[in-house]
């Protein structure tokens, strides 16, 4: 079964908007958990604009899921997972003025880096993804870096669904066969939803976890956030 795991970013989004603690970061992962997500998922950035660094130590202590922090390995984030240990580190090439992460990494042209970067964490015990386009030769240069899994970014799937949703999965399906094949885990994110999210798990082999923040944030404002996580669970079905 394809894991869901709540980015919960949207949600200290809100709280930093208006200041003091209103939603609550840590009762929202924790409730989130109890209505059936299977993990939970953070993007702490340098401004500290959605989740904050503090949040990520508050938060470790609380979850019974895996928890997954994503980011730019820059020193001080870094020292923030391998302070805090989660289960899953995702590596990201995020620059600090983008508004959301809008691309993968070129793992060919910074394979060394990615090979110290991955090295290093997995000595800590800590399962790394990369965060990377869906393109086959990207993946290849992925699987020398010493990684664990990769994560498809799936913006360009998600933007091409509703025209043609076979020749927009085409590149993510071909990608996640060579994945599977180098022995890579799989993992997926950005811009899925209930629209797109079955068909994306039913056609993509060996899809071990989907990250879904803005869209179910969103829908829970409709839906409530018990119903709308089960409605994400639904389509992992």
């Amino acid at each position: 079964m394809t894991k869901l795991s709540v980015n919960i970013n949207k949600i200290a989004t809100l709280r930093n908007a208006r200041g003091g603690n209103v939603p609550d970061v840590l009762k929202a992962a924790i409730d989130c958990e109890r209505f059936g997500a299977q993990g939970i998922t953070v993007h702490p950035r340098p401004d500290e604009r959605h989740i904050r660094y503090a949040d990520v130590r508050a938060l470790k202590p609380l979850l019974t899921t895996e928890f997954n922090i994503e980011g730019n390995p820059i020193q001080s984030f870094c020292d923030l997972v391998c302070e805090v240990h989660p289960a899953q580190v995702t590596l990201v090439p995020d620059a600090e003025n983008v508004l959301t992460s809008n691309a993968g990494w070129d793992t060919k042209r910074n394979l060394a880096f990615l090979q110290k970067t991955c090295a290093m964490f997995k000595r800590e015990g800590i399962r790394v993804s990369i965060f990377i386009d869906p393109d086959v030769e990207m993946i290849r240069y992925a699987a020398e870096t010493g990684c664990d899994r990769v994560e498809l970014y799936t913006e360009a799937y998600a933007a091409g669904y509703a025209a043609d949703r076979e020749r927009a999965i085409a590149p993510y399906y071909a990608a996640a066969c060579e994945a599977v094949r180098l022995g890579l885990g799989l993992n997926a994110g950005h811009d899925l939803n209930t629209e797109n999210l079955r068909y994306f798990h039913e056609t993509i082999p060996g899809l071990l976890e989907v990250s879904i923040g803005h869209a179910l944030i969103s829908d829970a404002l409709y839906w409530g956030l018990e119903r709308t996580i089960q409605a994400y669970l639904a389509e992992l079905k």
